[in-house]
């Protein structure tokens, strides 16, 4: 069963628990939101080390590093306004949704 969240790709989170969260950049925009497993993908947080093998000329192999998913629970939304970590609430304005900051009460679409 698929999970429901009010966090889109381009937001910006941090990271609050887990391993990244004591690093000294724990936040990040999100690229990638997969629901059914409920995970994200936050650009420049949580490397790995791939292996990649040289598959065409041009294309160089060896170790790369990629962002890793991480738990949608571990991450928490931060408003462009106040710069704090917050929860989001809905609100309805003449039939339009509005995610609004918990904390300070501003408004995204």
């Amino acid at each position: 069963m698929a999970r429901v969240t009010r966090l889109r790709k381009g937001d910006t989170v941090e990271i609050v628990s887990g391993s990244e969260r004591t690093s000294k950049k724990n936040r990040g925009q999100i690229l990638k939101i997969n629901l059914e497993a409920t995970k994200v993908i936050v650009q420049g947080l949580n490397f790995t080390k791939k292996h990649q093998r040289q598959k065409k000329q041009d294309v160089q192999g060896g170790i790369i590093e990629i962002e890793a998913p991480i738990e949608l629970s571990n991450v928490m939304f931060v408003c462009p306004k106040c710069s704090k970590t917050t929860r989001l609430g809905v609100r309805r304005v003449d039939g339009k949704r509005f995610r609004v900051c918990k904390r300070c009460g501003a408004e995204f679409v």
